[in-house]
Parts: C-alpha cells; structure tokens; sequence
C-alpha cells in the first residue's frame, strides 16, 4: 500500500460507494470523488478526507480533471432508474469512463457488476451489467470487474424489497422467479473484495464471481429473514403473475418503483450462483458471511440507526434522475410563507422541523399526507414509503418520504424538494431565525413552479386544503419545539 496512490471512487452519493470511501480512507488511501452535485455529500463523516470532482460520466470533457494524477479509478454507476435507456445510458458512460482513464494513464479500473452465466438467455439488466464490463475493458486499461448477486445490506435496494415483502405480507403469493437459485452476498464482504483488489495484482484483468456462504432461492431468503425478525410468513406459487405485474405488486407493497422493479424481478428468473471459485483462491483472508448472519448484521445497524447509505441515496426518482433545481426568483414562480414567532431556541426549532417524516409523520392532518403518498403511488410515483434514513441525522441528498433534501444548514434550514408526481415542481423549505428575548422566527415557505394552465389549476384547486395543512403545520412544529 501507498500513501501516493490516489484513488477515484465513481458513484460515491451511491449505496456501494458512500460506504467503500470511508474504509479506503481507513486503508491509508488518498480518495477523490466524482460526483454532479459535491453539495449531496455534506453531512458525510468522512468529506473533509477527500478531494472532490465535480463531473458526469456521461459528459466526457468533465472527467479529464478528474482522472489526473489517478491511479486506479473505482466505477460504481448505474442508471438503472434514471429514465430512458438505461442500458445504453451504462454503455456511454462506461466508454466515457474507459477512454478518460486511458487518457489519463490510469492503471486500473475496479467495476462491480451482476453474476448470470453469460451462455444462458439473461436478462437486459444483468447482459446491461456484463456489456458494461466489455465497454470498460474497451480502450485497454486493465479491468477487474467483481460480479455478485444480491447483496444484503441495510439500505440495499435487493434487500429492501425483501424486507418489505417479508415484513408486510403474512401470505405472500409468489411467481415462479422466487424459486430461482441465488447467492446473497453481504455487503461487508463485497467491501472487503473492493477494497482487497487494490493489493492483489493476481485480480488486475480478471473477472471475479463473488458470492455469500449459501446458495437460496429468493423463497428462502423471504423466510430466512422472517426467522430472523421472529415472523411466521407463508408462501403460495402461482404461475400467472409476469414480472410486469410482479413490479406493479412490488411498487405497491414497497418503497420501489415499478420502473425500477421491473427489470430486477426479470432478472430473478436467471440463476446467479458463483460458477468460478478464483475469488476465494485470490483472496483467502475473506471469508464469506451466511445469509441469516448477514441478515442479522443489517438489522442491527437498522436497529441503532446506523446505516451509513442506502439505494435512495442516488438521483432517481419518479422524475428522472436530473440534477435538482437551484430556486430563484423568476415570474410564474408561485411562494406561499407562512412565519411564526416561537418562544424557544433555534436549534430546538431547527431539531422539530428537521425530525419531520418517517416514523415521526407531519405532526398536523398526518392521515392526508398518507393519503397523498397512496395516490402517488397508484399514480406511478415513489409515495410515503421510502421513509427516511435516520429519525434525527438529515444529509442532502436524503430521501425524506417523497420529497428529497436539497438543502440543510445545521440549527438554521433545509429545503425540500418534491418527488411525488406534481404538474410541476414544488419545494418546502423551513427556516429557523434567533431573535432577542430568546425566540425564535420559524419561516415555512412552499414553492411551486407550475407546468401549463393544468399546473394552475392543480395549485389553485389544492390550494384550501394545503392552507389548512400548512398552518397547522407550522403551529405544531413551533409547539413541539417548546
């Protein structure tokens, strides 16, 4: 190891690479991330270690500043979710990547990707993970290219589904895919791989199947985890439900979109079990976890509120995965504010509206947020379930139900924006001003930039009801905070 190596983590905001940064850095290793937005990694423990690239993998000409200096760059993207063809979005991006790299004499490219036996009929999204692999390979700087299944974590996106699942369905009526062999692995151990490759010039060129201690169907994962939360759970097969109908099922029983949905459930019908065994060899200090450890491990850091990153983490929602909107003041741009003055503390002010969401709920007419989330749902959009990632810690970048964090200051503000289906765009923003006599002025402002006459209508229409929430809103965040 070399305190002069200097390592590029791509998809640094995202779950696998917002937890390999910081055990990098454990390791002794300079760290620059590439991201669109630097402001979504505030809050990270670990950001004042690193050096920060601002740029997309899909725009050539920001990754040239990026790769400089680079000695082995970490390529963690996908655009699953993202919109369009995500397929084709992961082919651009990773040549993008492969030409920059080789431009830049940069050694070696560690990618992870998905297991399925390449001479079997895979599905898009897994043949999307192997072509991926092929496209950063293609301007010839040595790739070590990791594939794995499923990877059980807290705030993995595979795990999630399970976990929903398993937790909200006593009876669960199953298709054929959830009888499909599958090697779970945990997310410590993908980590350990990661982070192992670095050391072991054996890896460099190689393609590495990675996988946990057992081999499950997806049925026996759902009930390995209902042993494990002490759950009694029964499962009927069907052969009727299609992955289509499968993700409209998933979408509406767990935080993730169908769009999203789809494409995993297809690629349950591959069977993705290590074949080659060279990773153990490479790597024998690793030794893989059983899934109902594993399973344990991630509901621990549930449990304590410790998890460090989960899938929401990325820019993907119900509309798109585009960067989010800085405000400004421009015609068309509808401001309701709303102020009240509060005998307390802006740091207690700060701490009653920054805790809004989740398990908490909105405080005033919590039933109508619900319902909201459960029309958006059946609209297509992400709804209320996708909760929020800690009851207190709030990071841009967080999803908070289904708006996202795009701003916080610390004891003074943050300012969400809306990711529910809306004939627009909308923002919440709270704001917490100390005054003299120790109050404190708590400002609740909804934007909304309306789409056309519908979007007009939309805000109009609402806009008694949103009047009545908002002002109780504002009175219960300010009571709470005293």
């Amino acid at each position: 190891m070399s305190d002069a190596k200097l390592i590029l983590v791509t998809g640094a905001t995202g779950f696998v690479g917002g937890r390999l940064v910081p055990r990098l850095l454990a390791a002794g290793y300079r760290v620059r991330c590439l991201v669109r937005d630097p402001a979504r990694l505030q809050g990270r423990a670990w950001l004042d270690q690193v050096e920060l690239a601002q740029g997309d993998v899909l725009q050539p000409a920001s990754l040239v500043a990026a790769m400089q200096d680079v000695s082995v760059v970490y390529y963690l993207v996908h655009s699953l979710g993202g919109g369009g063809d995500f397929s084709e979005r992961d082919l651009v991006a990773a040549r993008n990547c492969s030409t920059a790299a080789k431009s830049a004499g940069v050694e070696r490219i560690i990618y992870l990707g998905g297991l399925g036996d390449p001479q079997t009929d895979l599905s898009p999204h897994l043949r999307s993970r192997h072509e991926t692999g092929k496209a950063l390979r293609a301007a010839g700087v040595p790739v070590t290219e990791f594939r794995a299944a499923v990877i059980v974590g807290s705030g993995s996106l595979s795990f999630e589904m399970i976990r929903y699942l398993t937790e909200r369905l006593p009876v669960m009526i199953c298709p054929k895919w959830v009888f499909t062999r599958i090697q779970p692995i945990a997310i410590r151990n993908v980590l350990d791989y990661l982070v192992a490759a670095l050391e072991c010039p054996a890896s460099v060129g190689r393609i590495l199947e990675i996988g946990g201690r057992d081999v499950l169907t997806y049925a026996e994962m759902m009930t390995g985890y209902a042993r494990a939360r002490g759950l009694t759970r029964r499962l009927l097969a069907v052969p009727v439900l299609t992955p289509r109908l499968s993700s409209y099922w998933v979408h509406l029983v767990t935080p993730i979109p169908a769009n999203i949905a789809q494409p995993l459930i297809k690629g349950l019908g591959n069977e993705v079990i290590v074949r080659d065994a060279l990773a153990l060899k490479l790597f024998p200090a690793i030794q893989p976890l059983d899934y109902e450890t594993a399973v344990r491990l991630a509901l621990v850091k549930m449990d304590s509120r410790d998890v460090e990153t989960a899938w929401t983490d990325a820019l993907t929602s119900s509309q798109g995965d585009k960067t989010p909107v800085t405000l400004i003041s421009s015609e068309g741009m509808i401001i309701e504010r709303r102020q009240r003055m509060v005998s307390a503390s802006a740091d207690a002010v700060y701490r009653s509206f920054s805790r809004l969401g989740g398990a908490r709920g909105w405080l005033f007419m919590d039933w109508a947020w619900q319902i909201r989330g459960m029309v958006d749902r059946l609209c297509g959009g992400v709804g209320m379930r996708r909760g929020r990632r800690d009851p207190i810690d709030l990071r841009i970048g967080d999803t908070l139900d289904f708006w996202r964090v795009e701003m916080v200051e610390p004891g003074r503000l943050i300012r969400l924006r809306a990711e529910m289906r809306v004939p627009g765009q909308a923002w919440l923003e709270f704001k917490a001003m100390p005054q003299t006599g120790g109050q404190t002025l708590l400002t609740q402002t909804a934007f909304f930039e309306p789409k056309g006459l519908f979007g007009l209508l939309y805000w109009y229409m609402l806009y008694p009801v949103h009047a009545l929430i908002f002002s109780g809103l504002i009175r219960r965040i300010g009571e709470q905070a005293c």
